[in-house]
């Protein structure tokens, strides 16, 4: 069991390229190039899928000392949970709406970014709950 876990432990590490693909997409319609929603779009995909690979990671293990510091007490990570929780929703209720509302092809594609986000949050909002329970001071 611990060969399979390392396996996705280490494959957990891809979110950080996507997470920079993602990046690079976000900022390409700052530097004037037309087709600023199909960026954006691509951006919410890969930061979907980085978000995706950052839930493979060890939970028994934060990587900083303000997650550390969030998870130990009980008030702040019930106050992540619901802003993640909020944002979720955001995600994909925004992205269904756009998705079968939207009139424009780019709309579209954006709302399918959007949908791709909010279920790639789901599995990280699962990690949260495990990292607050393994983390939680005083056990």
């Amino acid at each position: 069991m611990k060969k399979a876990t390392l396996f996705f432990h280490r494959i957990s590490y891809l979110q950080y390229p996507l997470m920079l693909i993602a990046l690079y997409f976000i900022i390409q319609p700052y530097y004037g190039f037309q087709d600023a929603l199909g960026y954006i779009n691509k951006g919410l995909v890969f930061m979907g899928l980085g978000v995706t690979f950052s839930t493979l990671q060890d939970t028994t293990k934060t990587q900083n000392k303000l997650s550390l510091r969030i998870y130990q007490n009980p008030t702040y990570a019930r106050i992540f949970i619901i802003v993640m929780i909020a944002l979720i929703l955001f995600f994909l209720v925004v992205g269904l709406i756009g998705l079968f509302a939207a009139s424009d092809a780019k709309l579209s594609e954006v709302s399918l970014g959007m949908i791709v986000m909010g279920v790639g949050m789901i599995g990280m909002l699962k990690a949260v709950f495990e990292m607050a329970d393994n983390h939680r001071a005083g056990e």
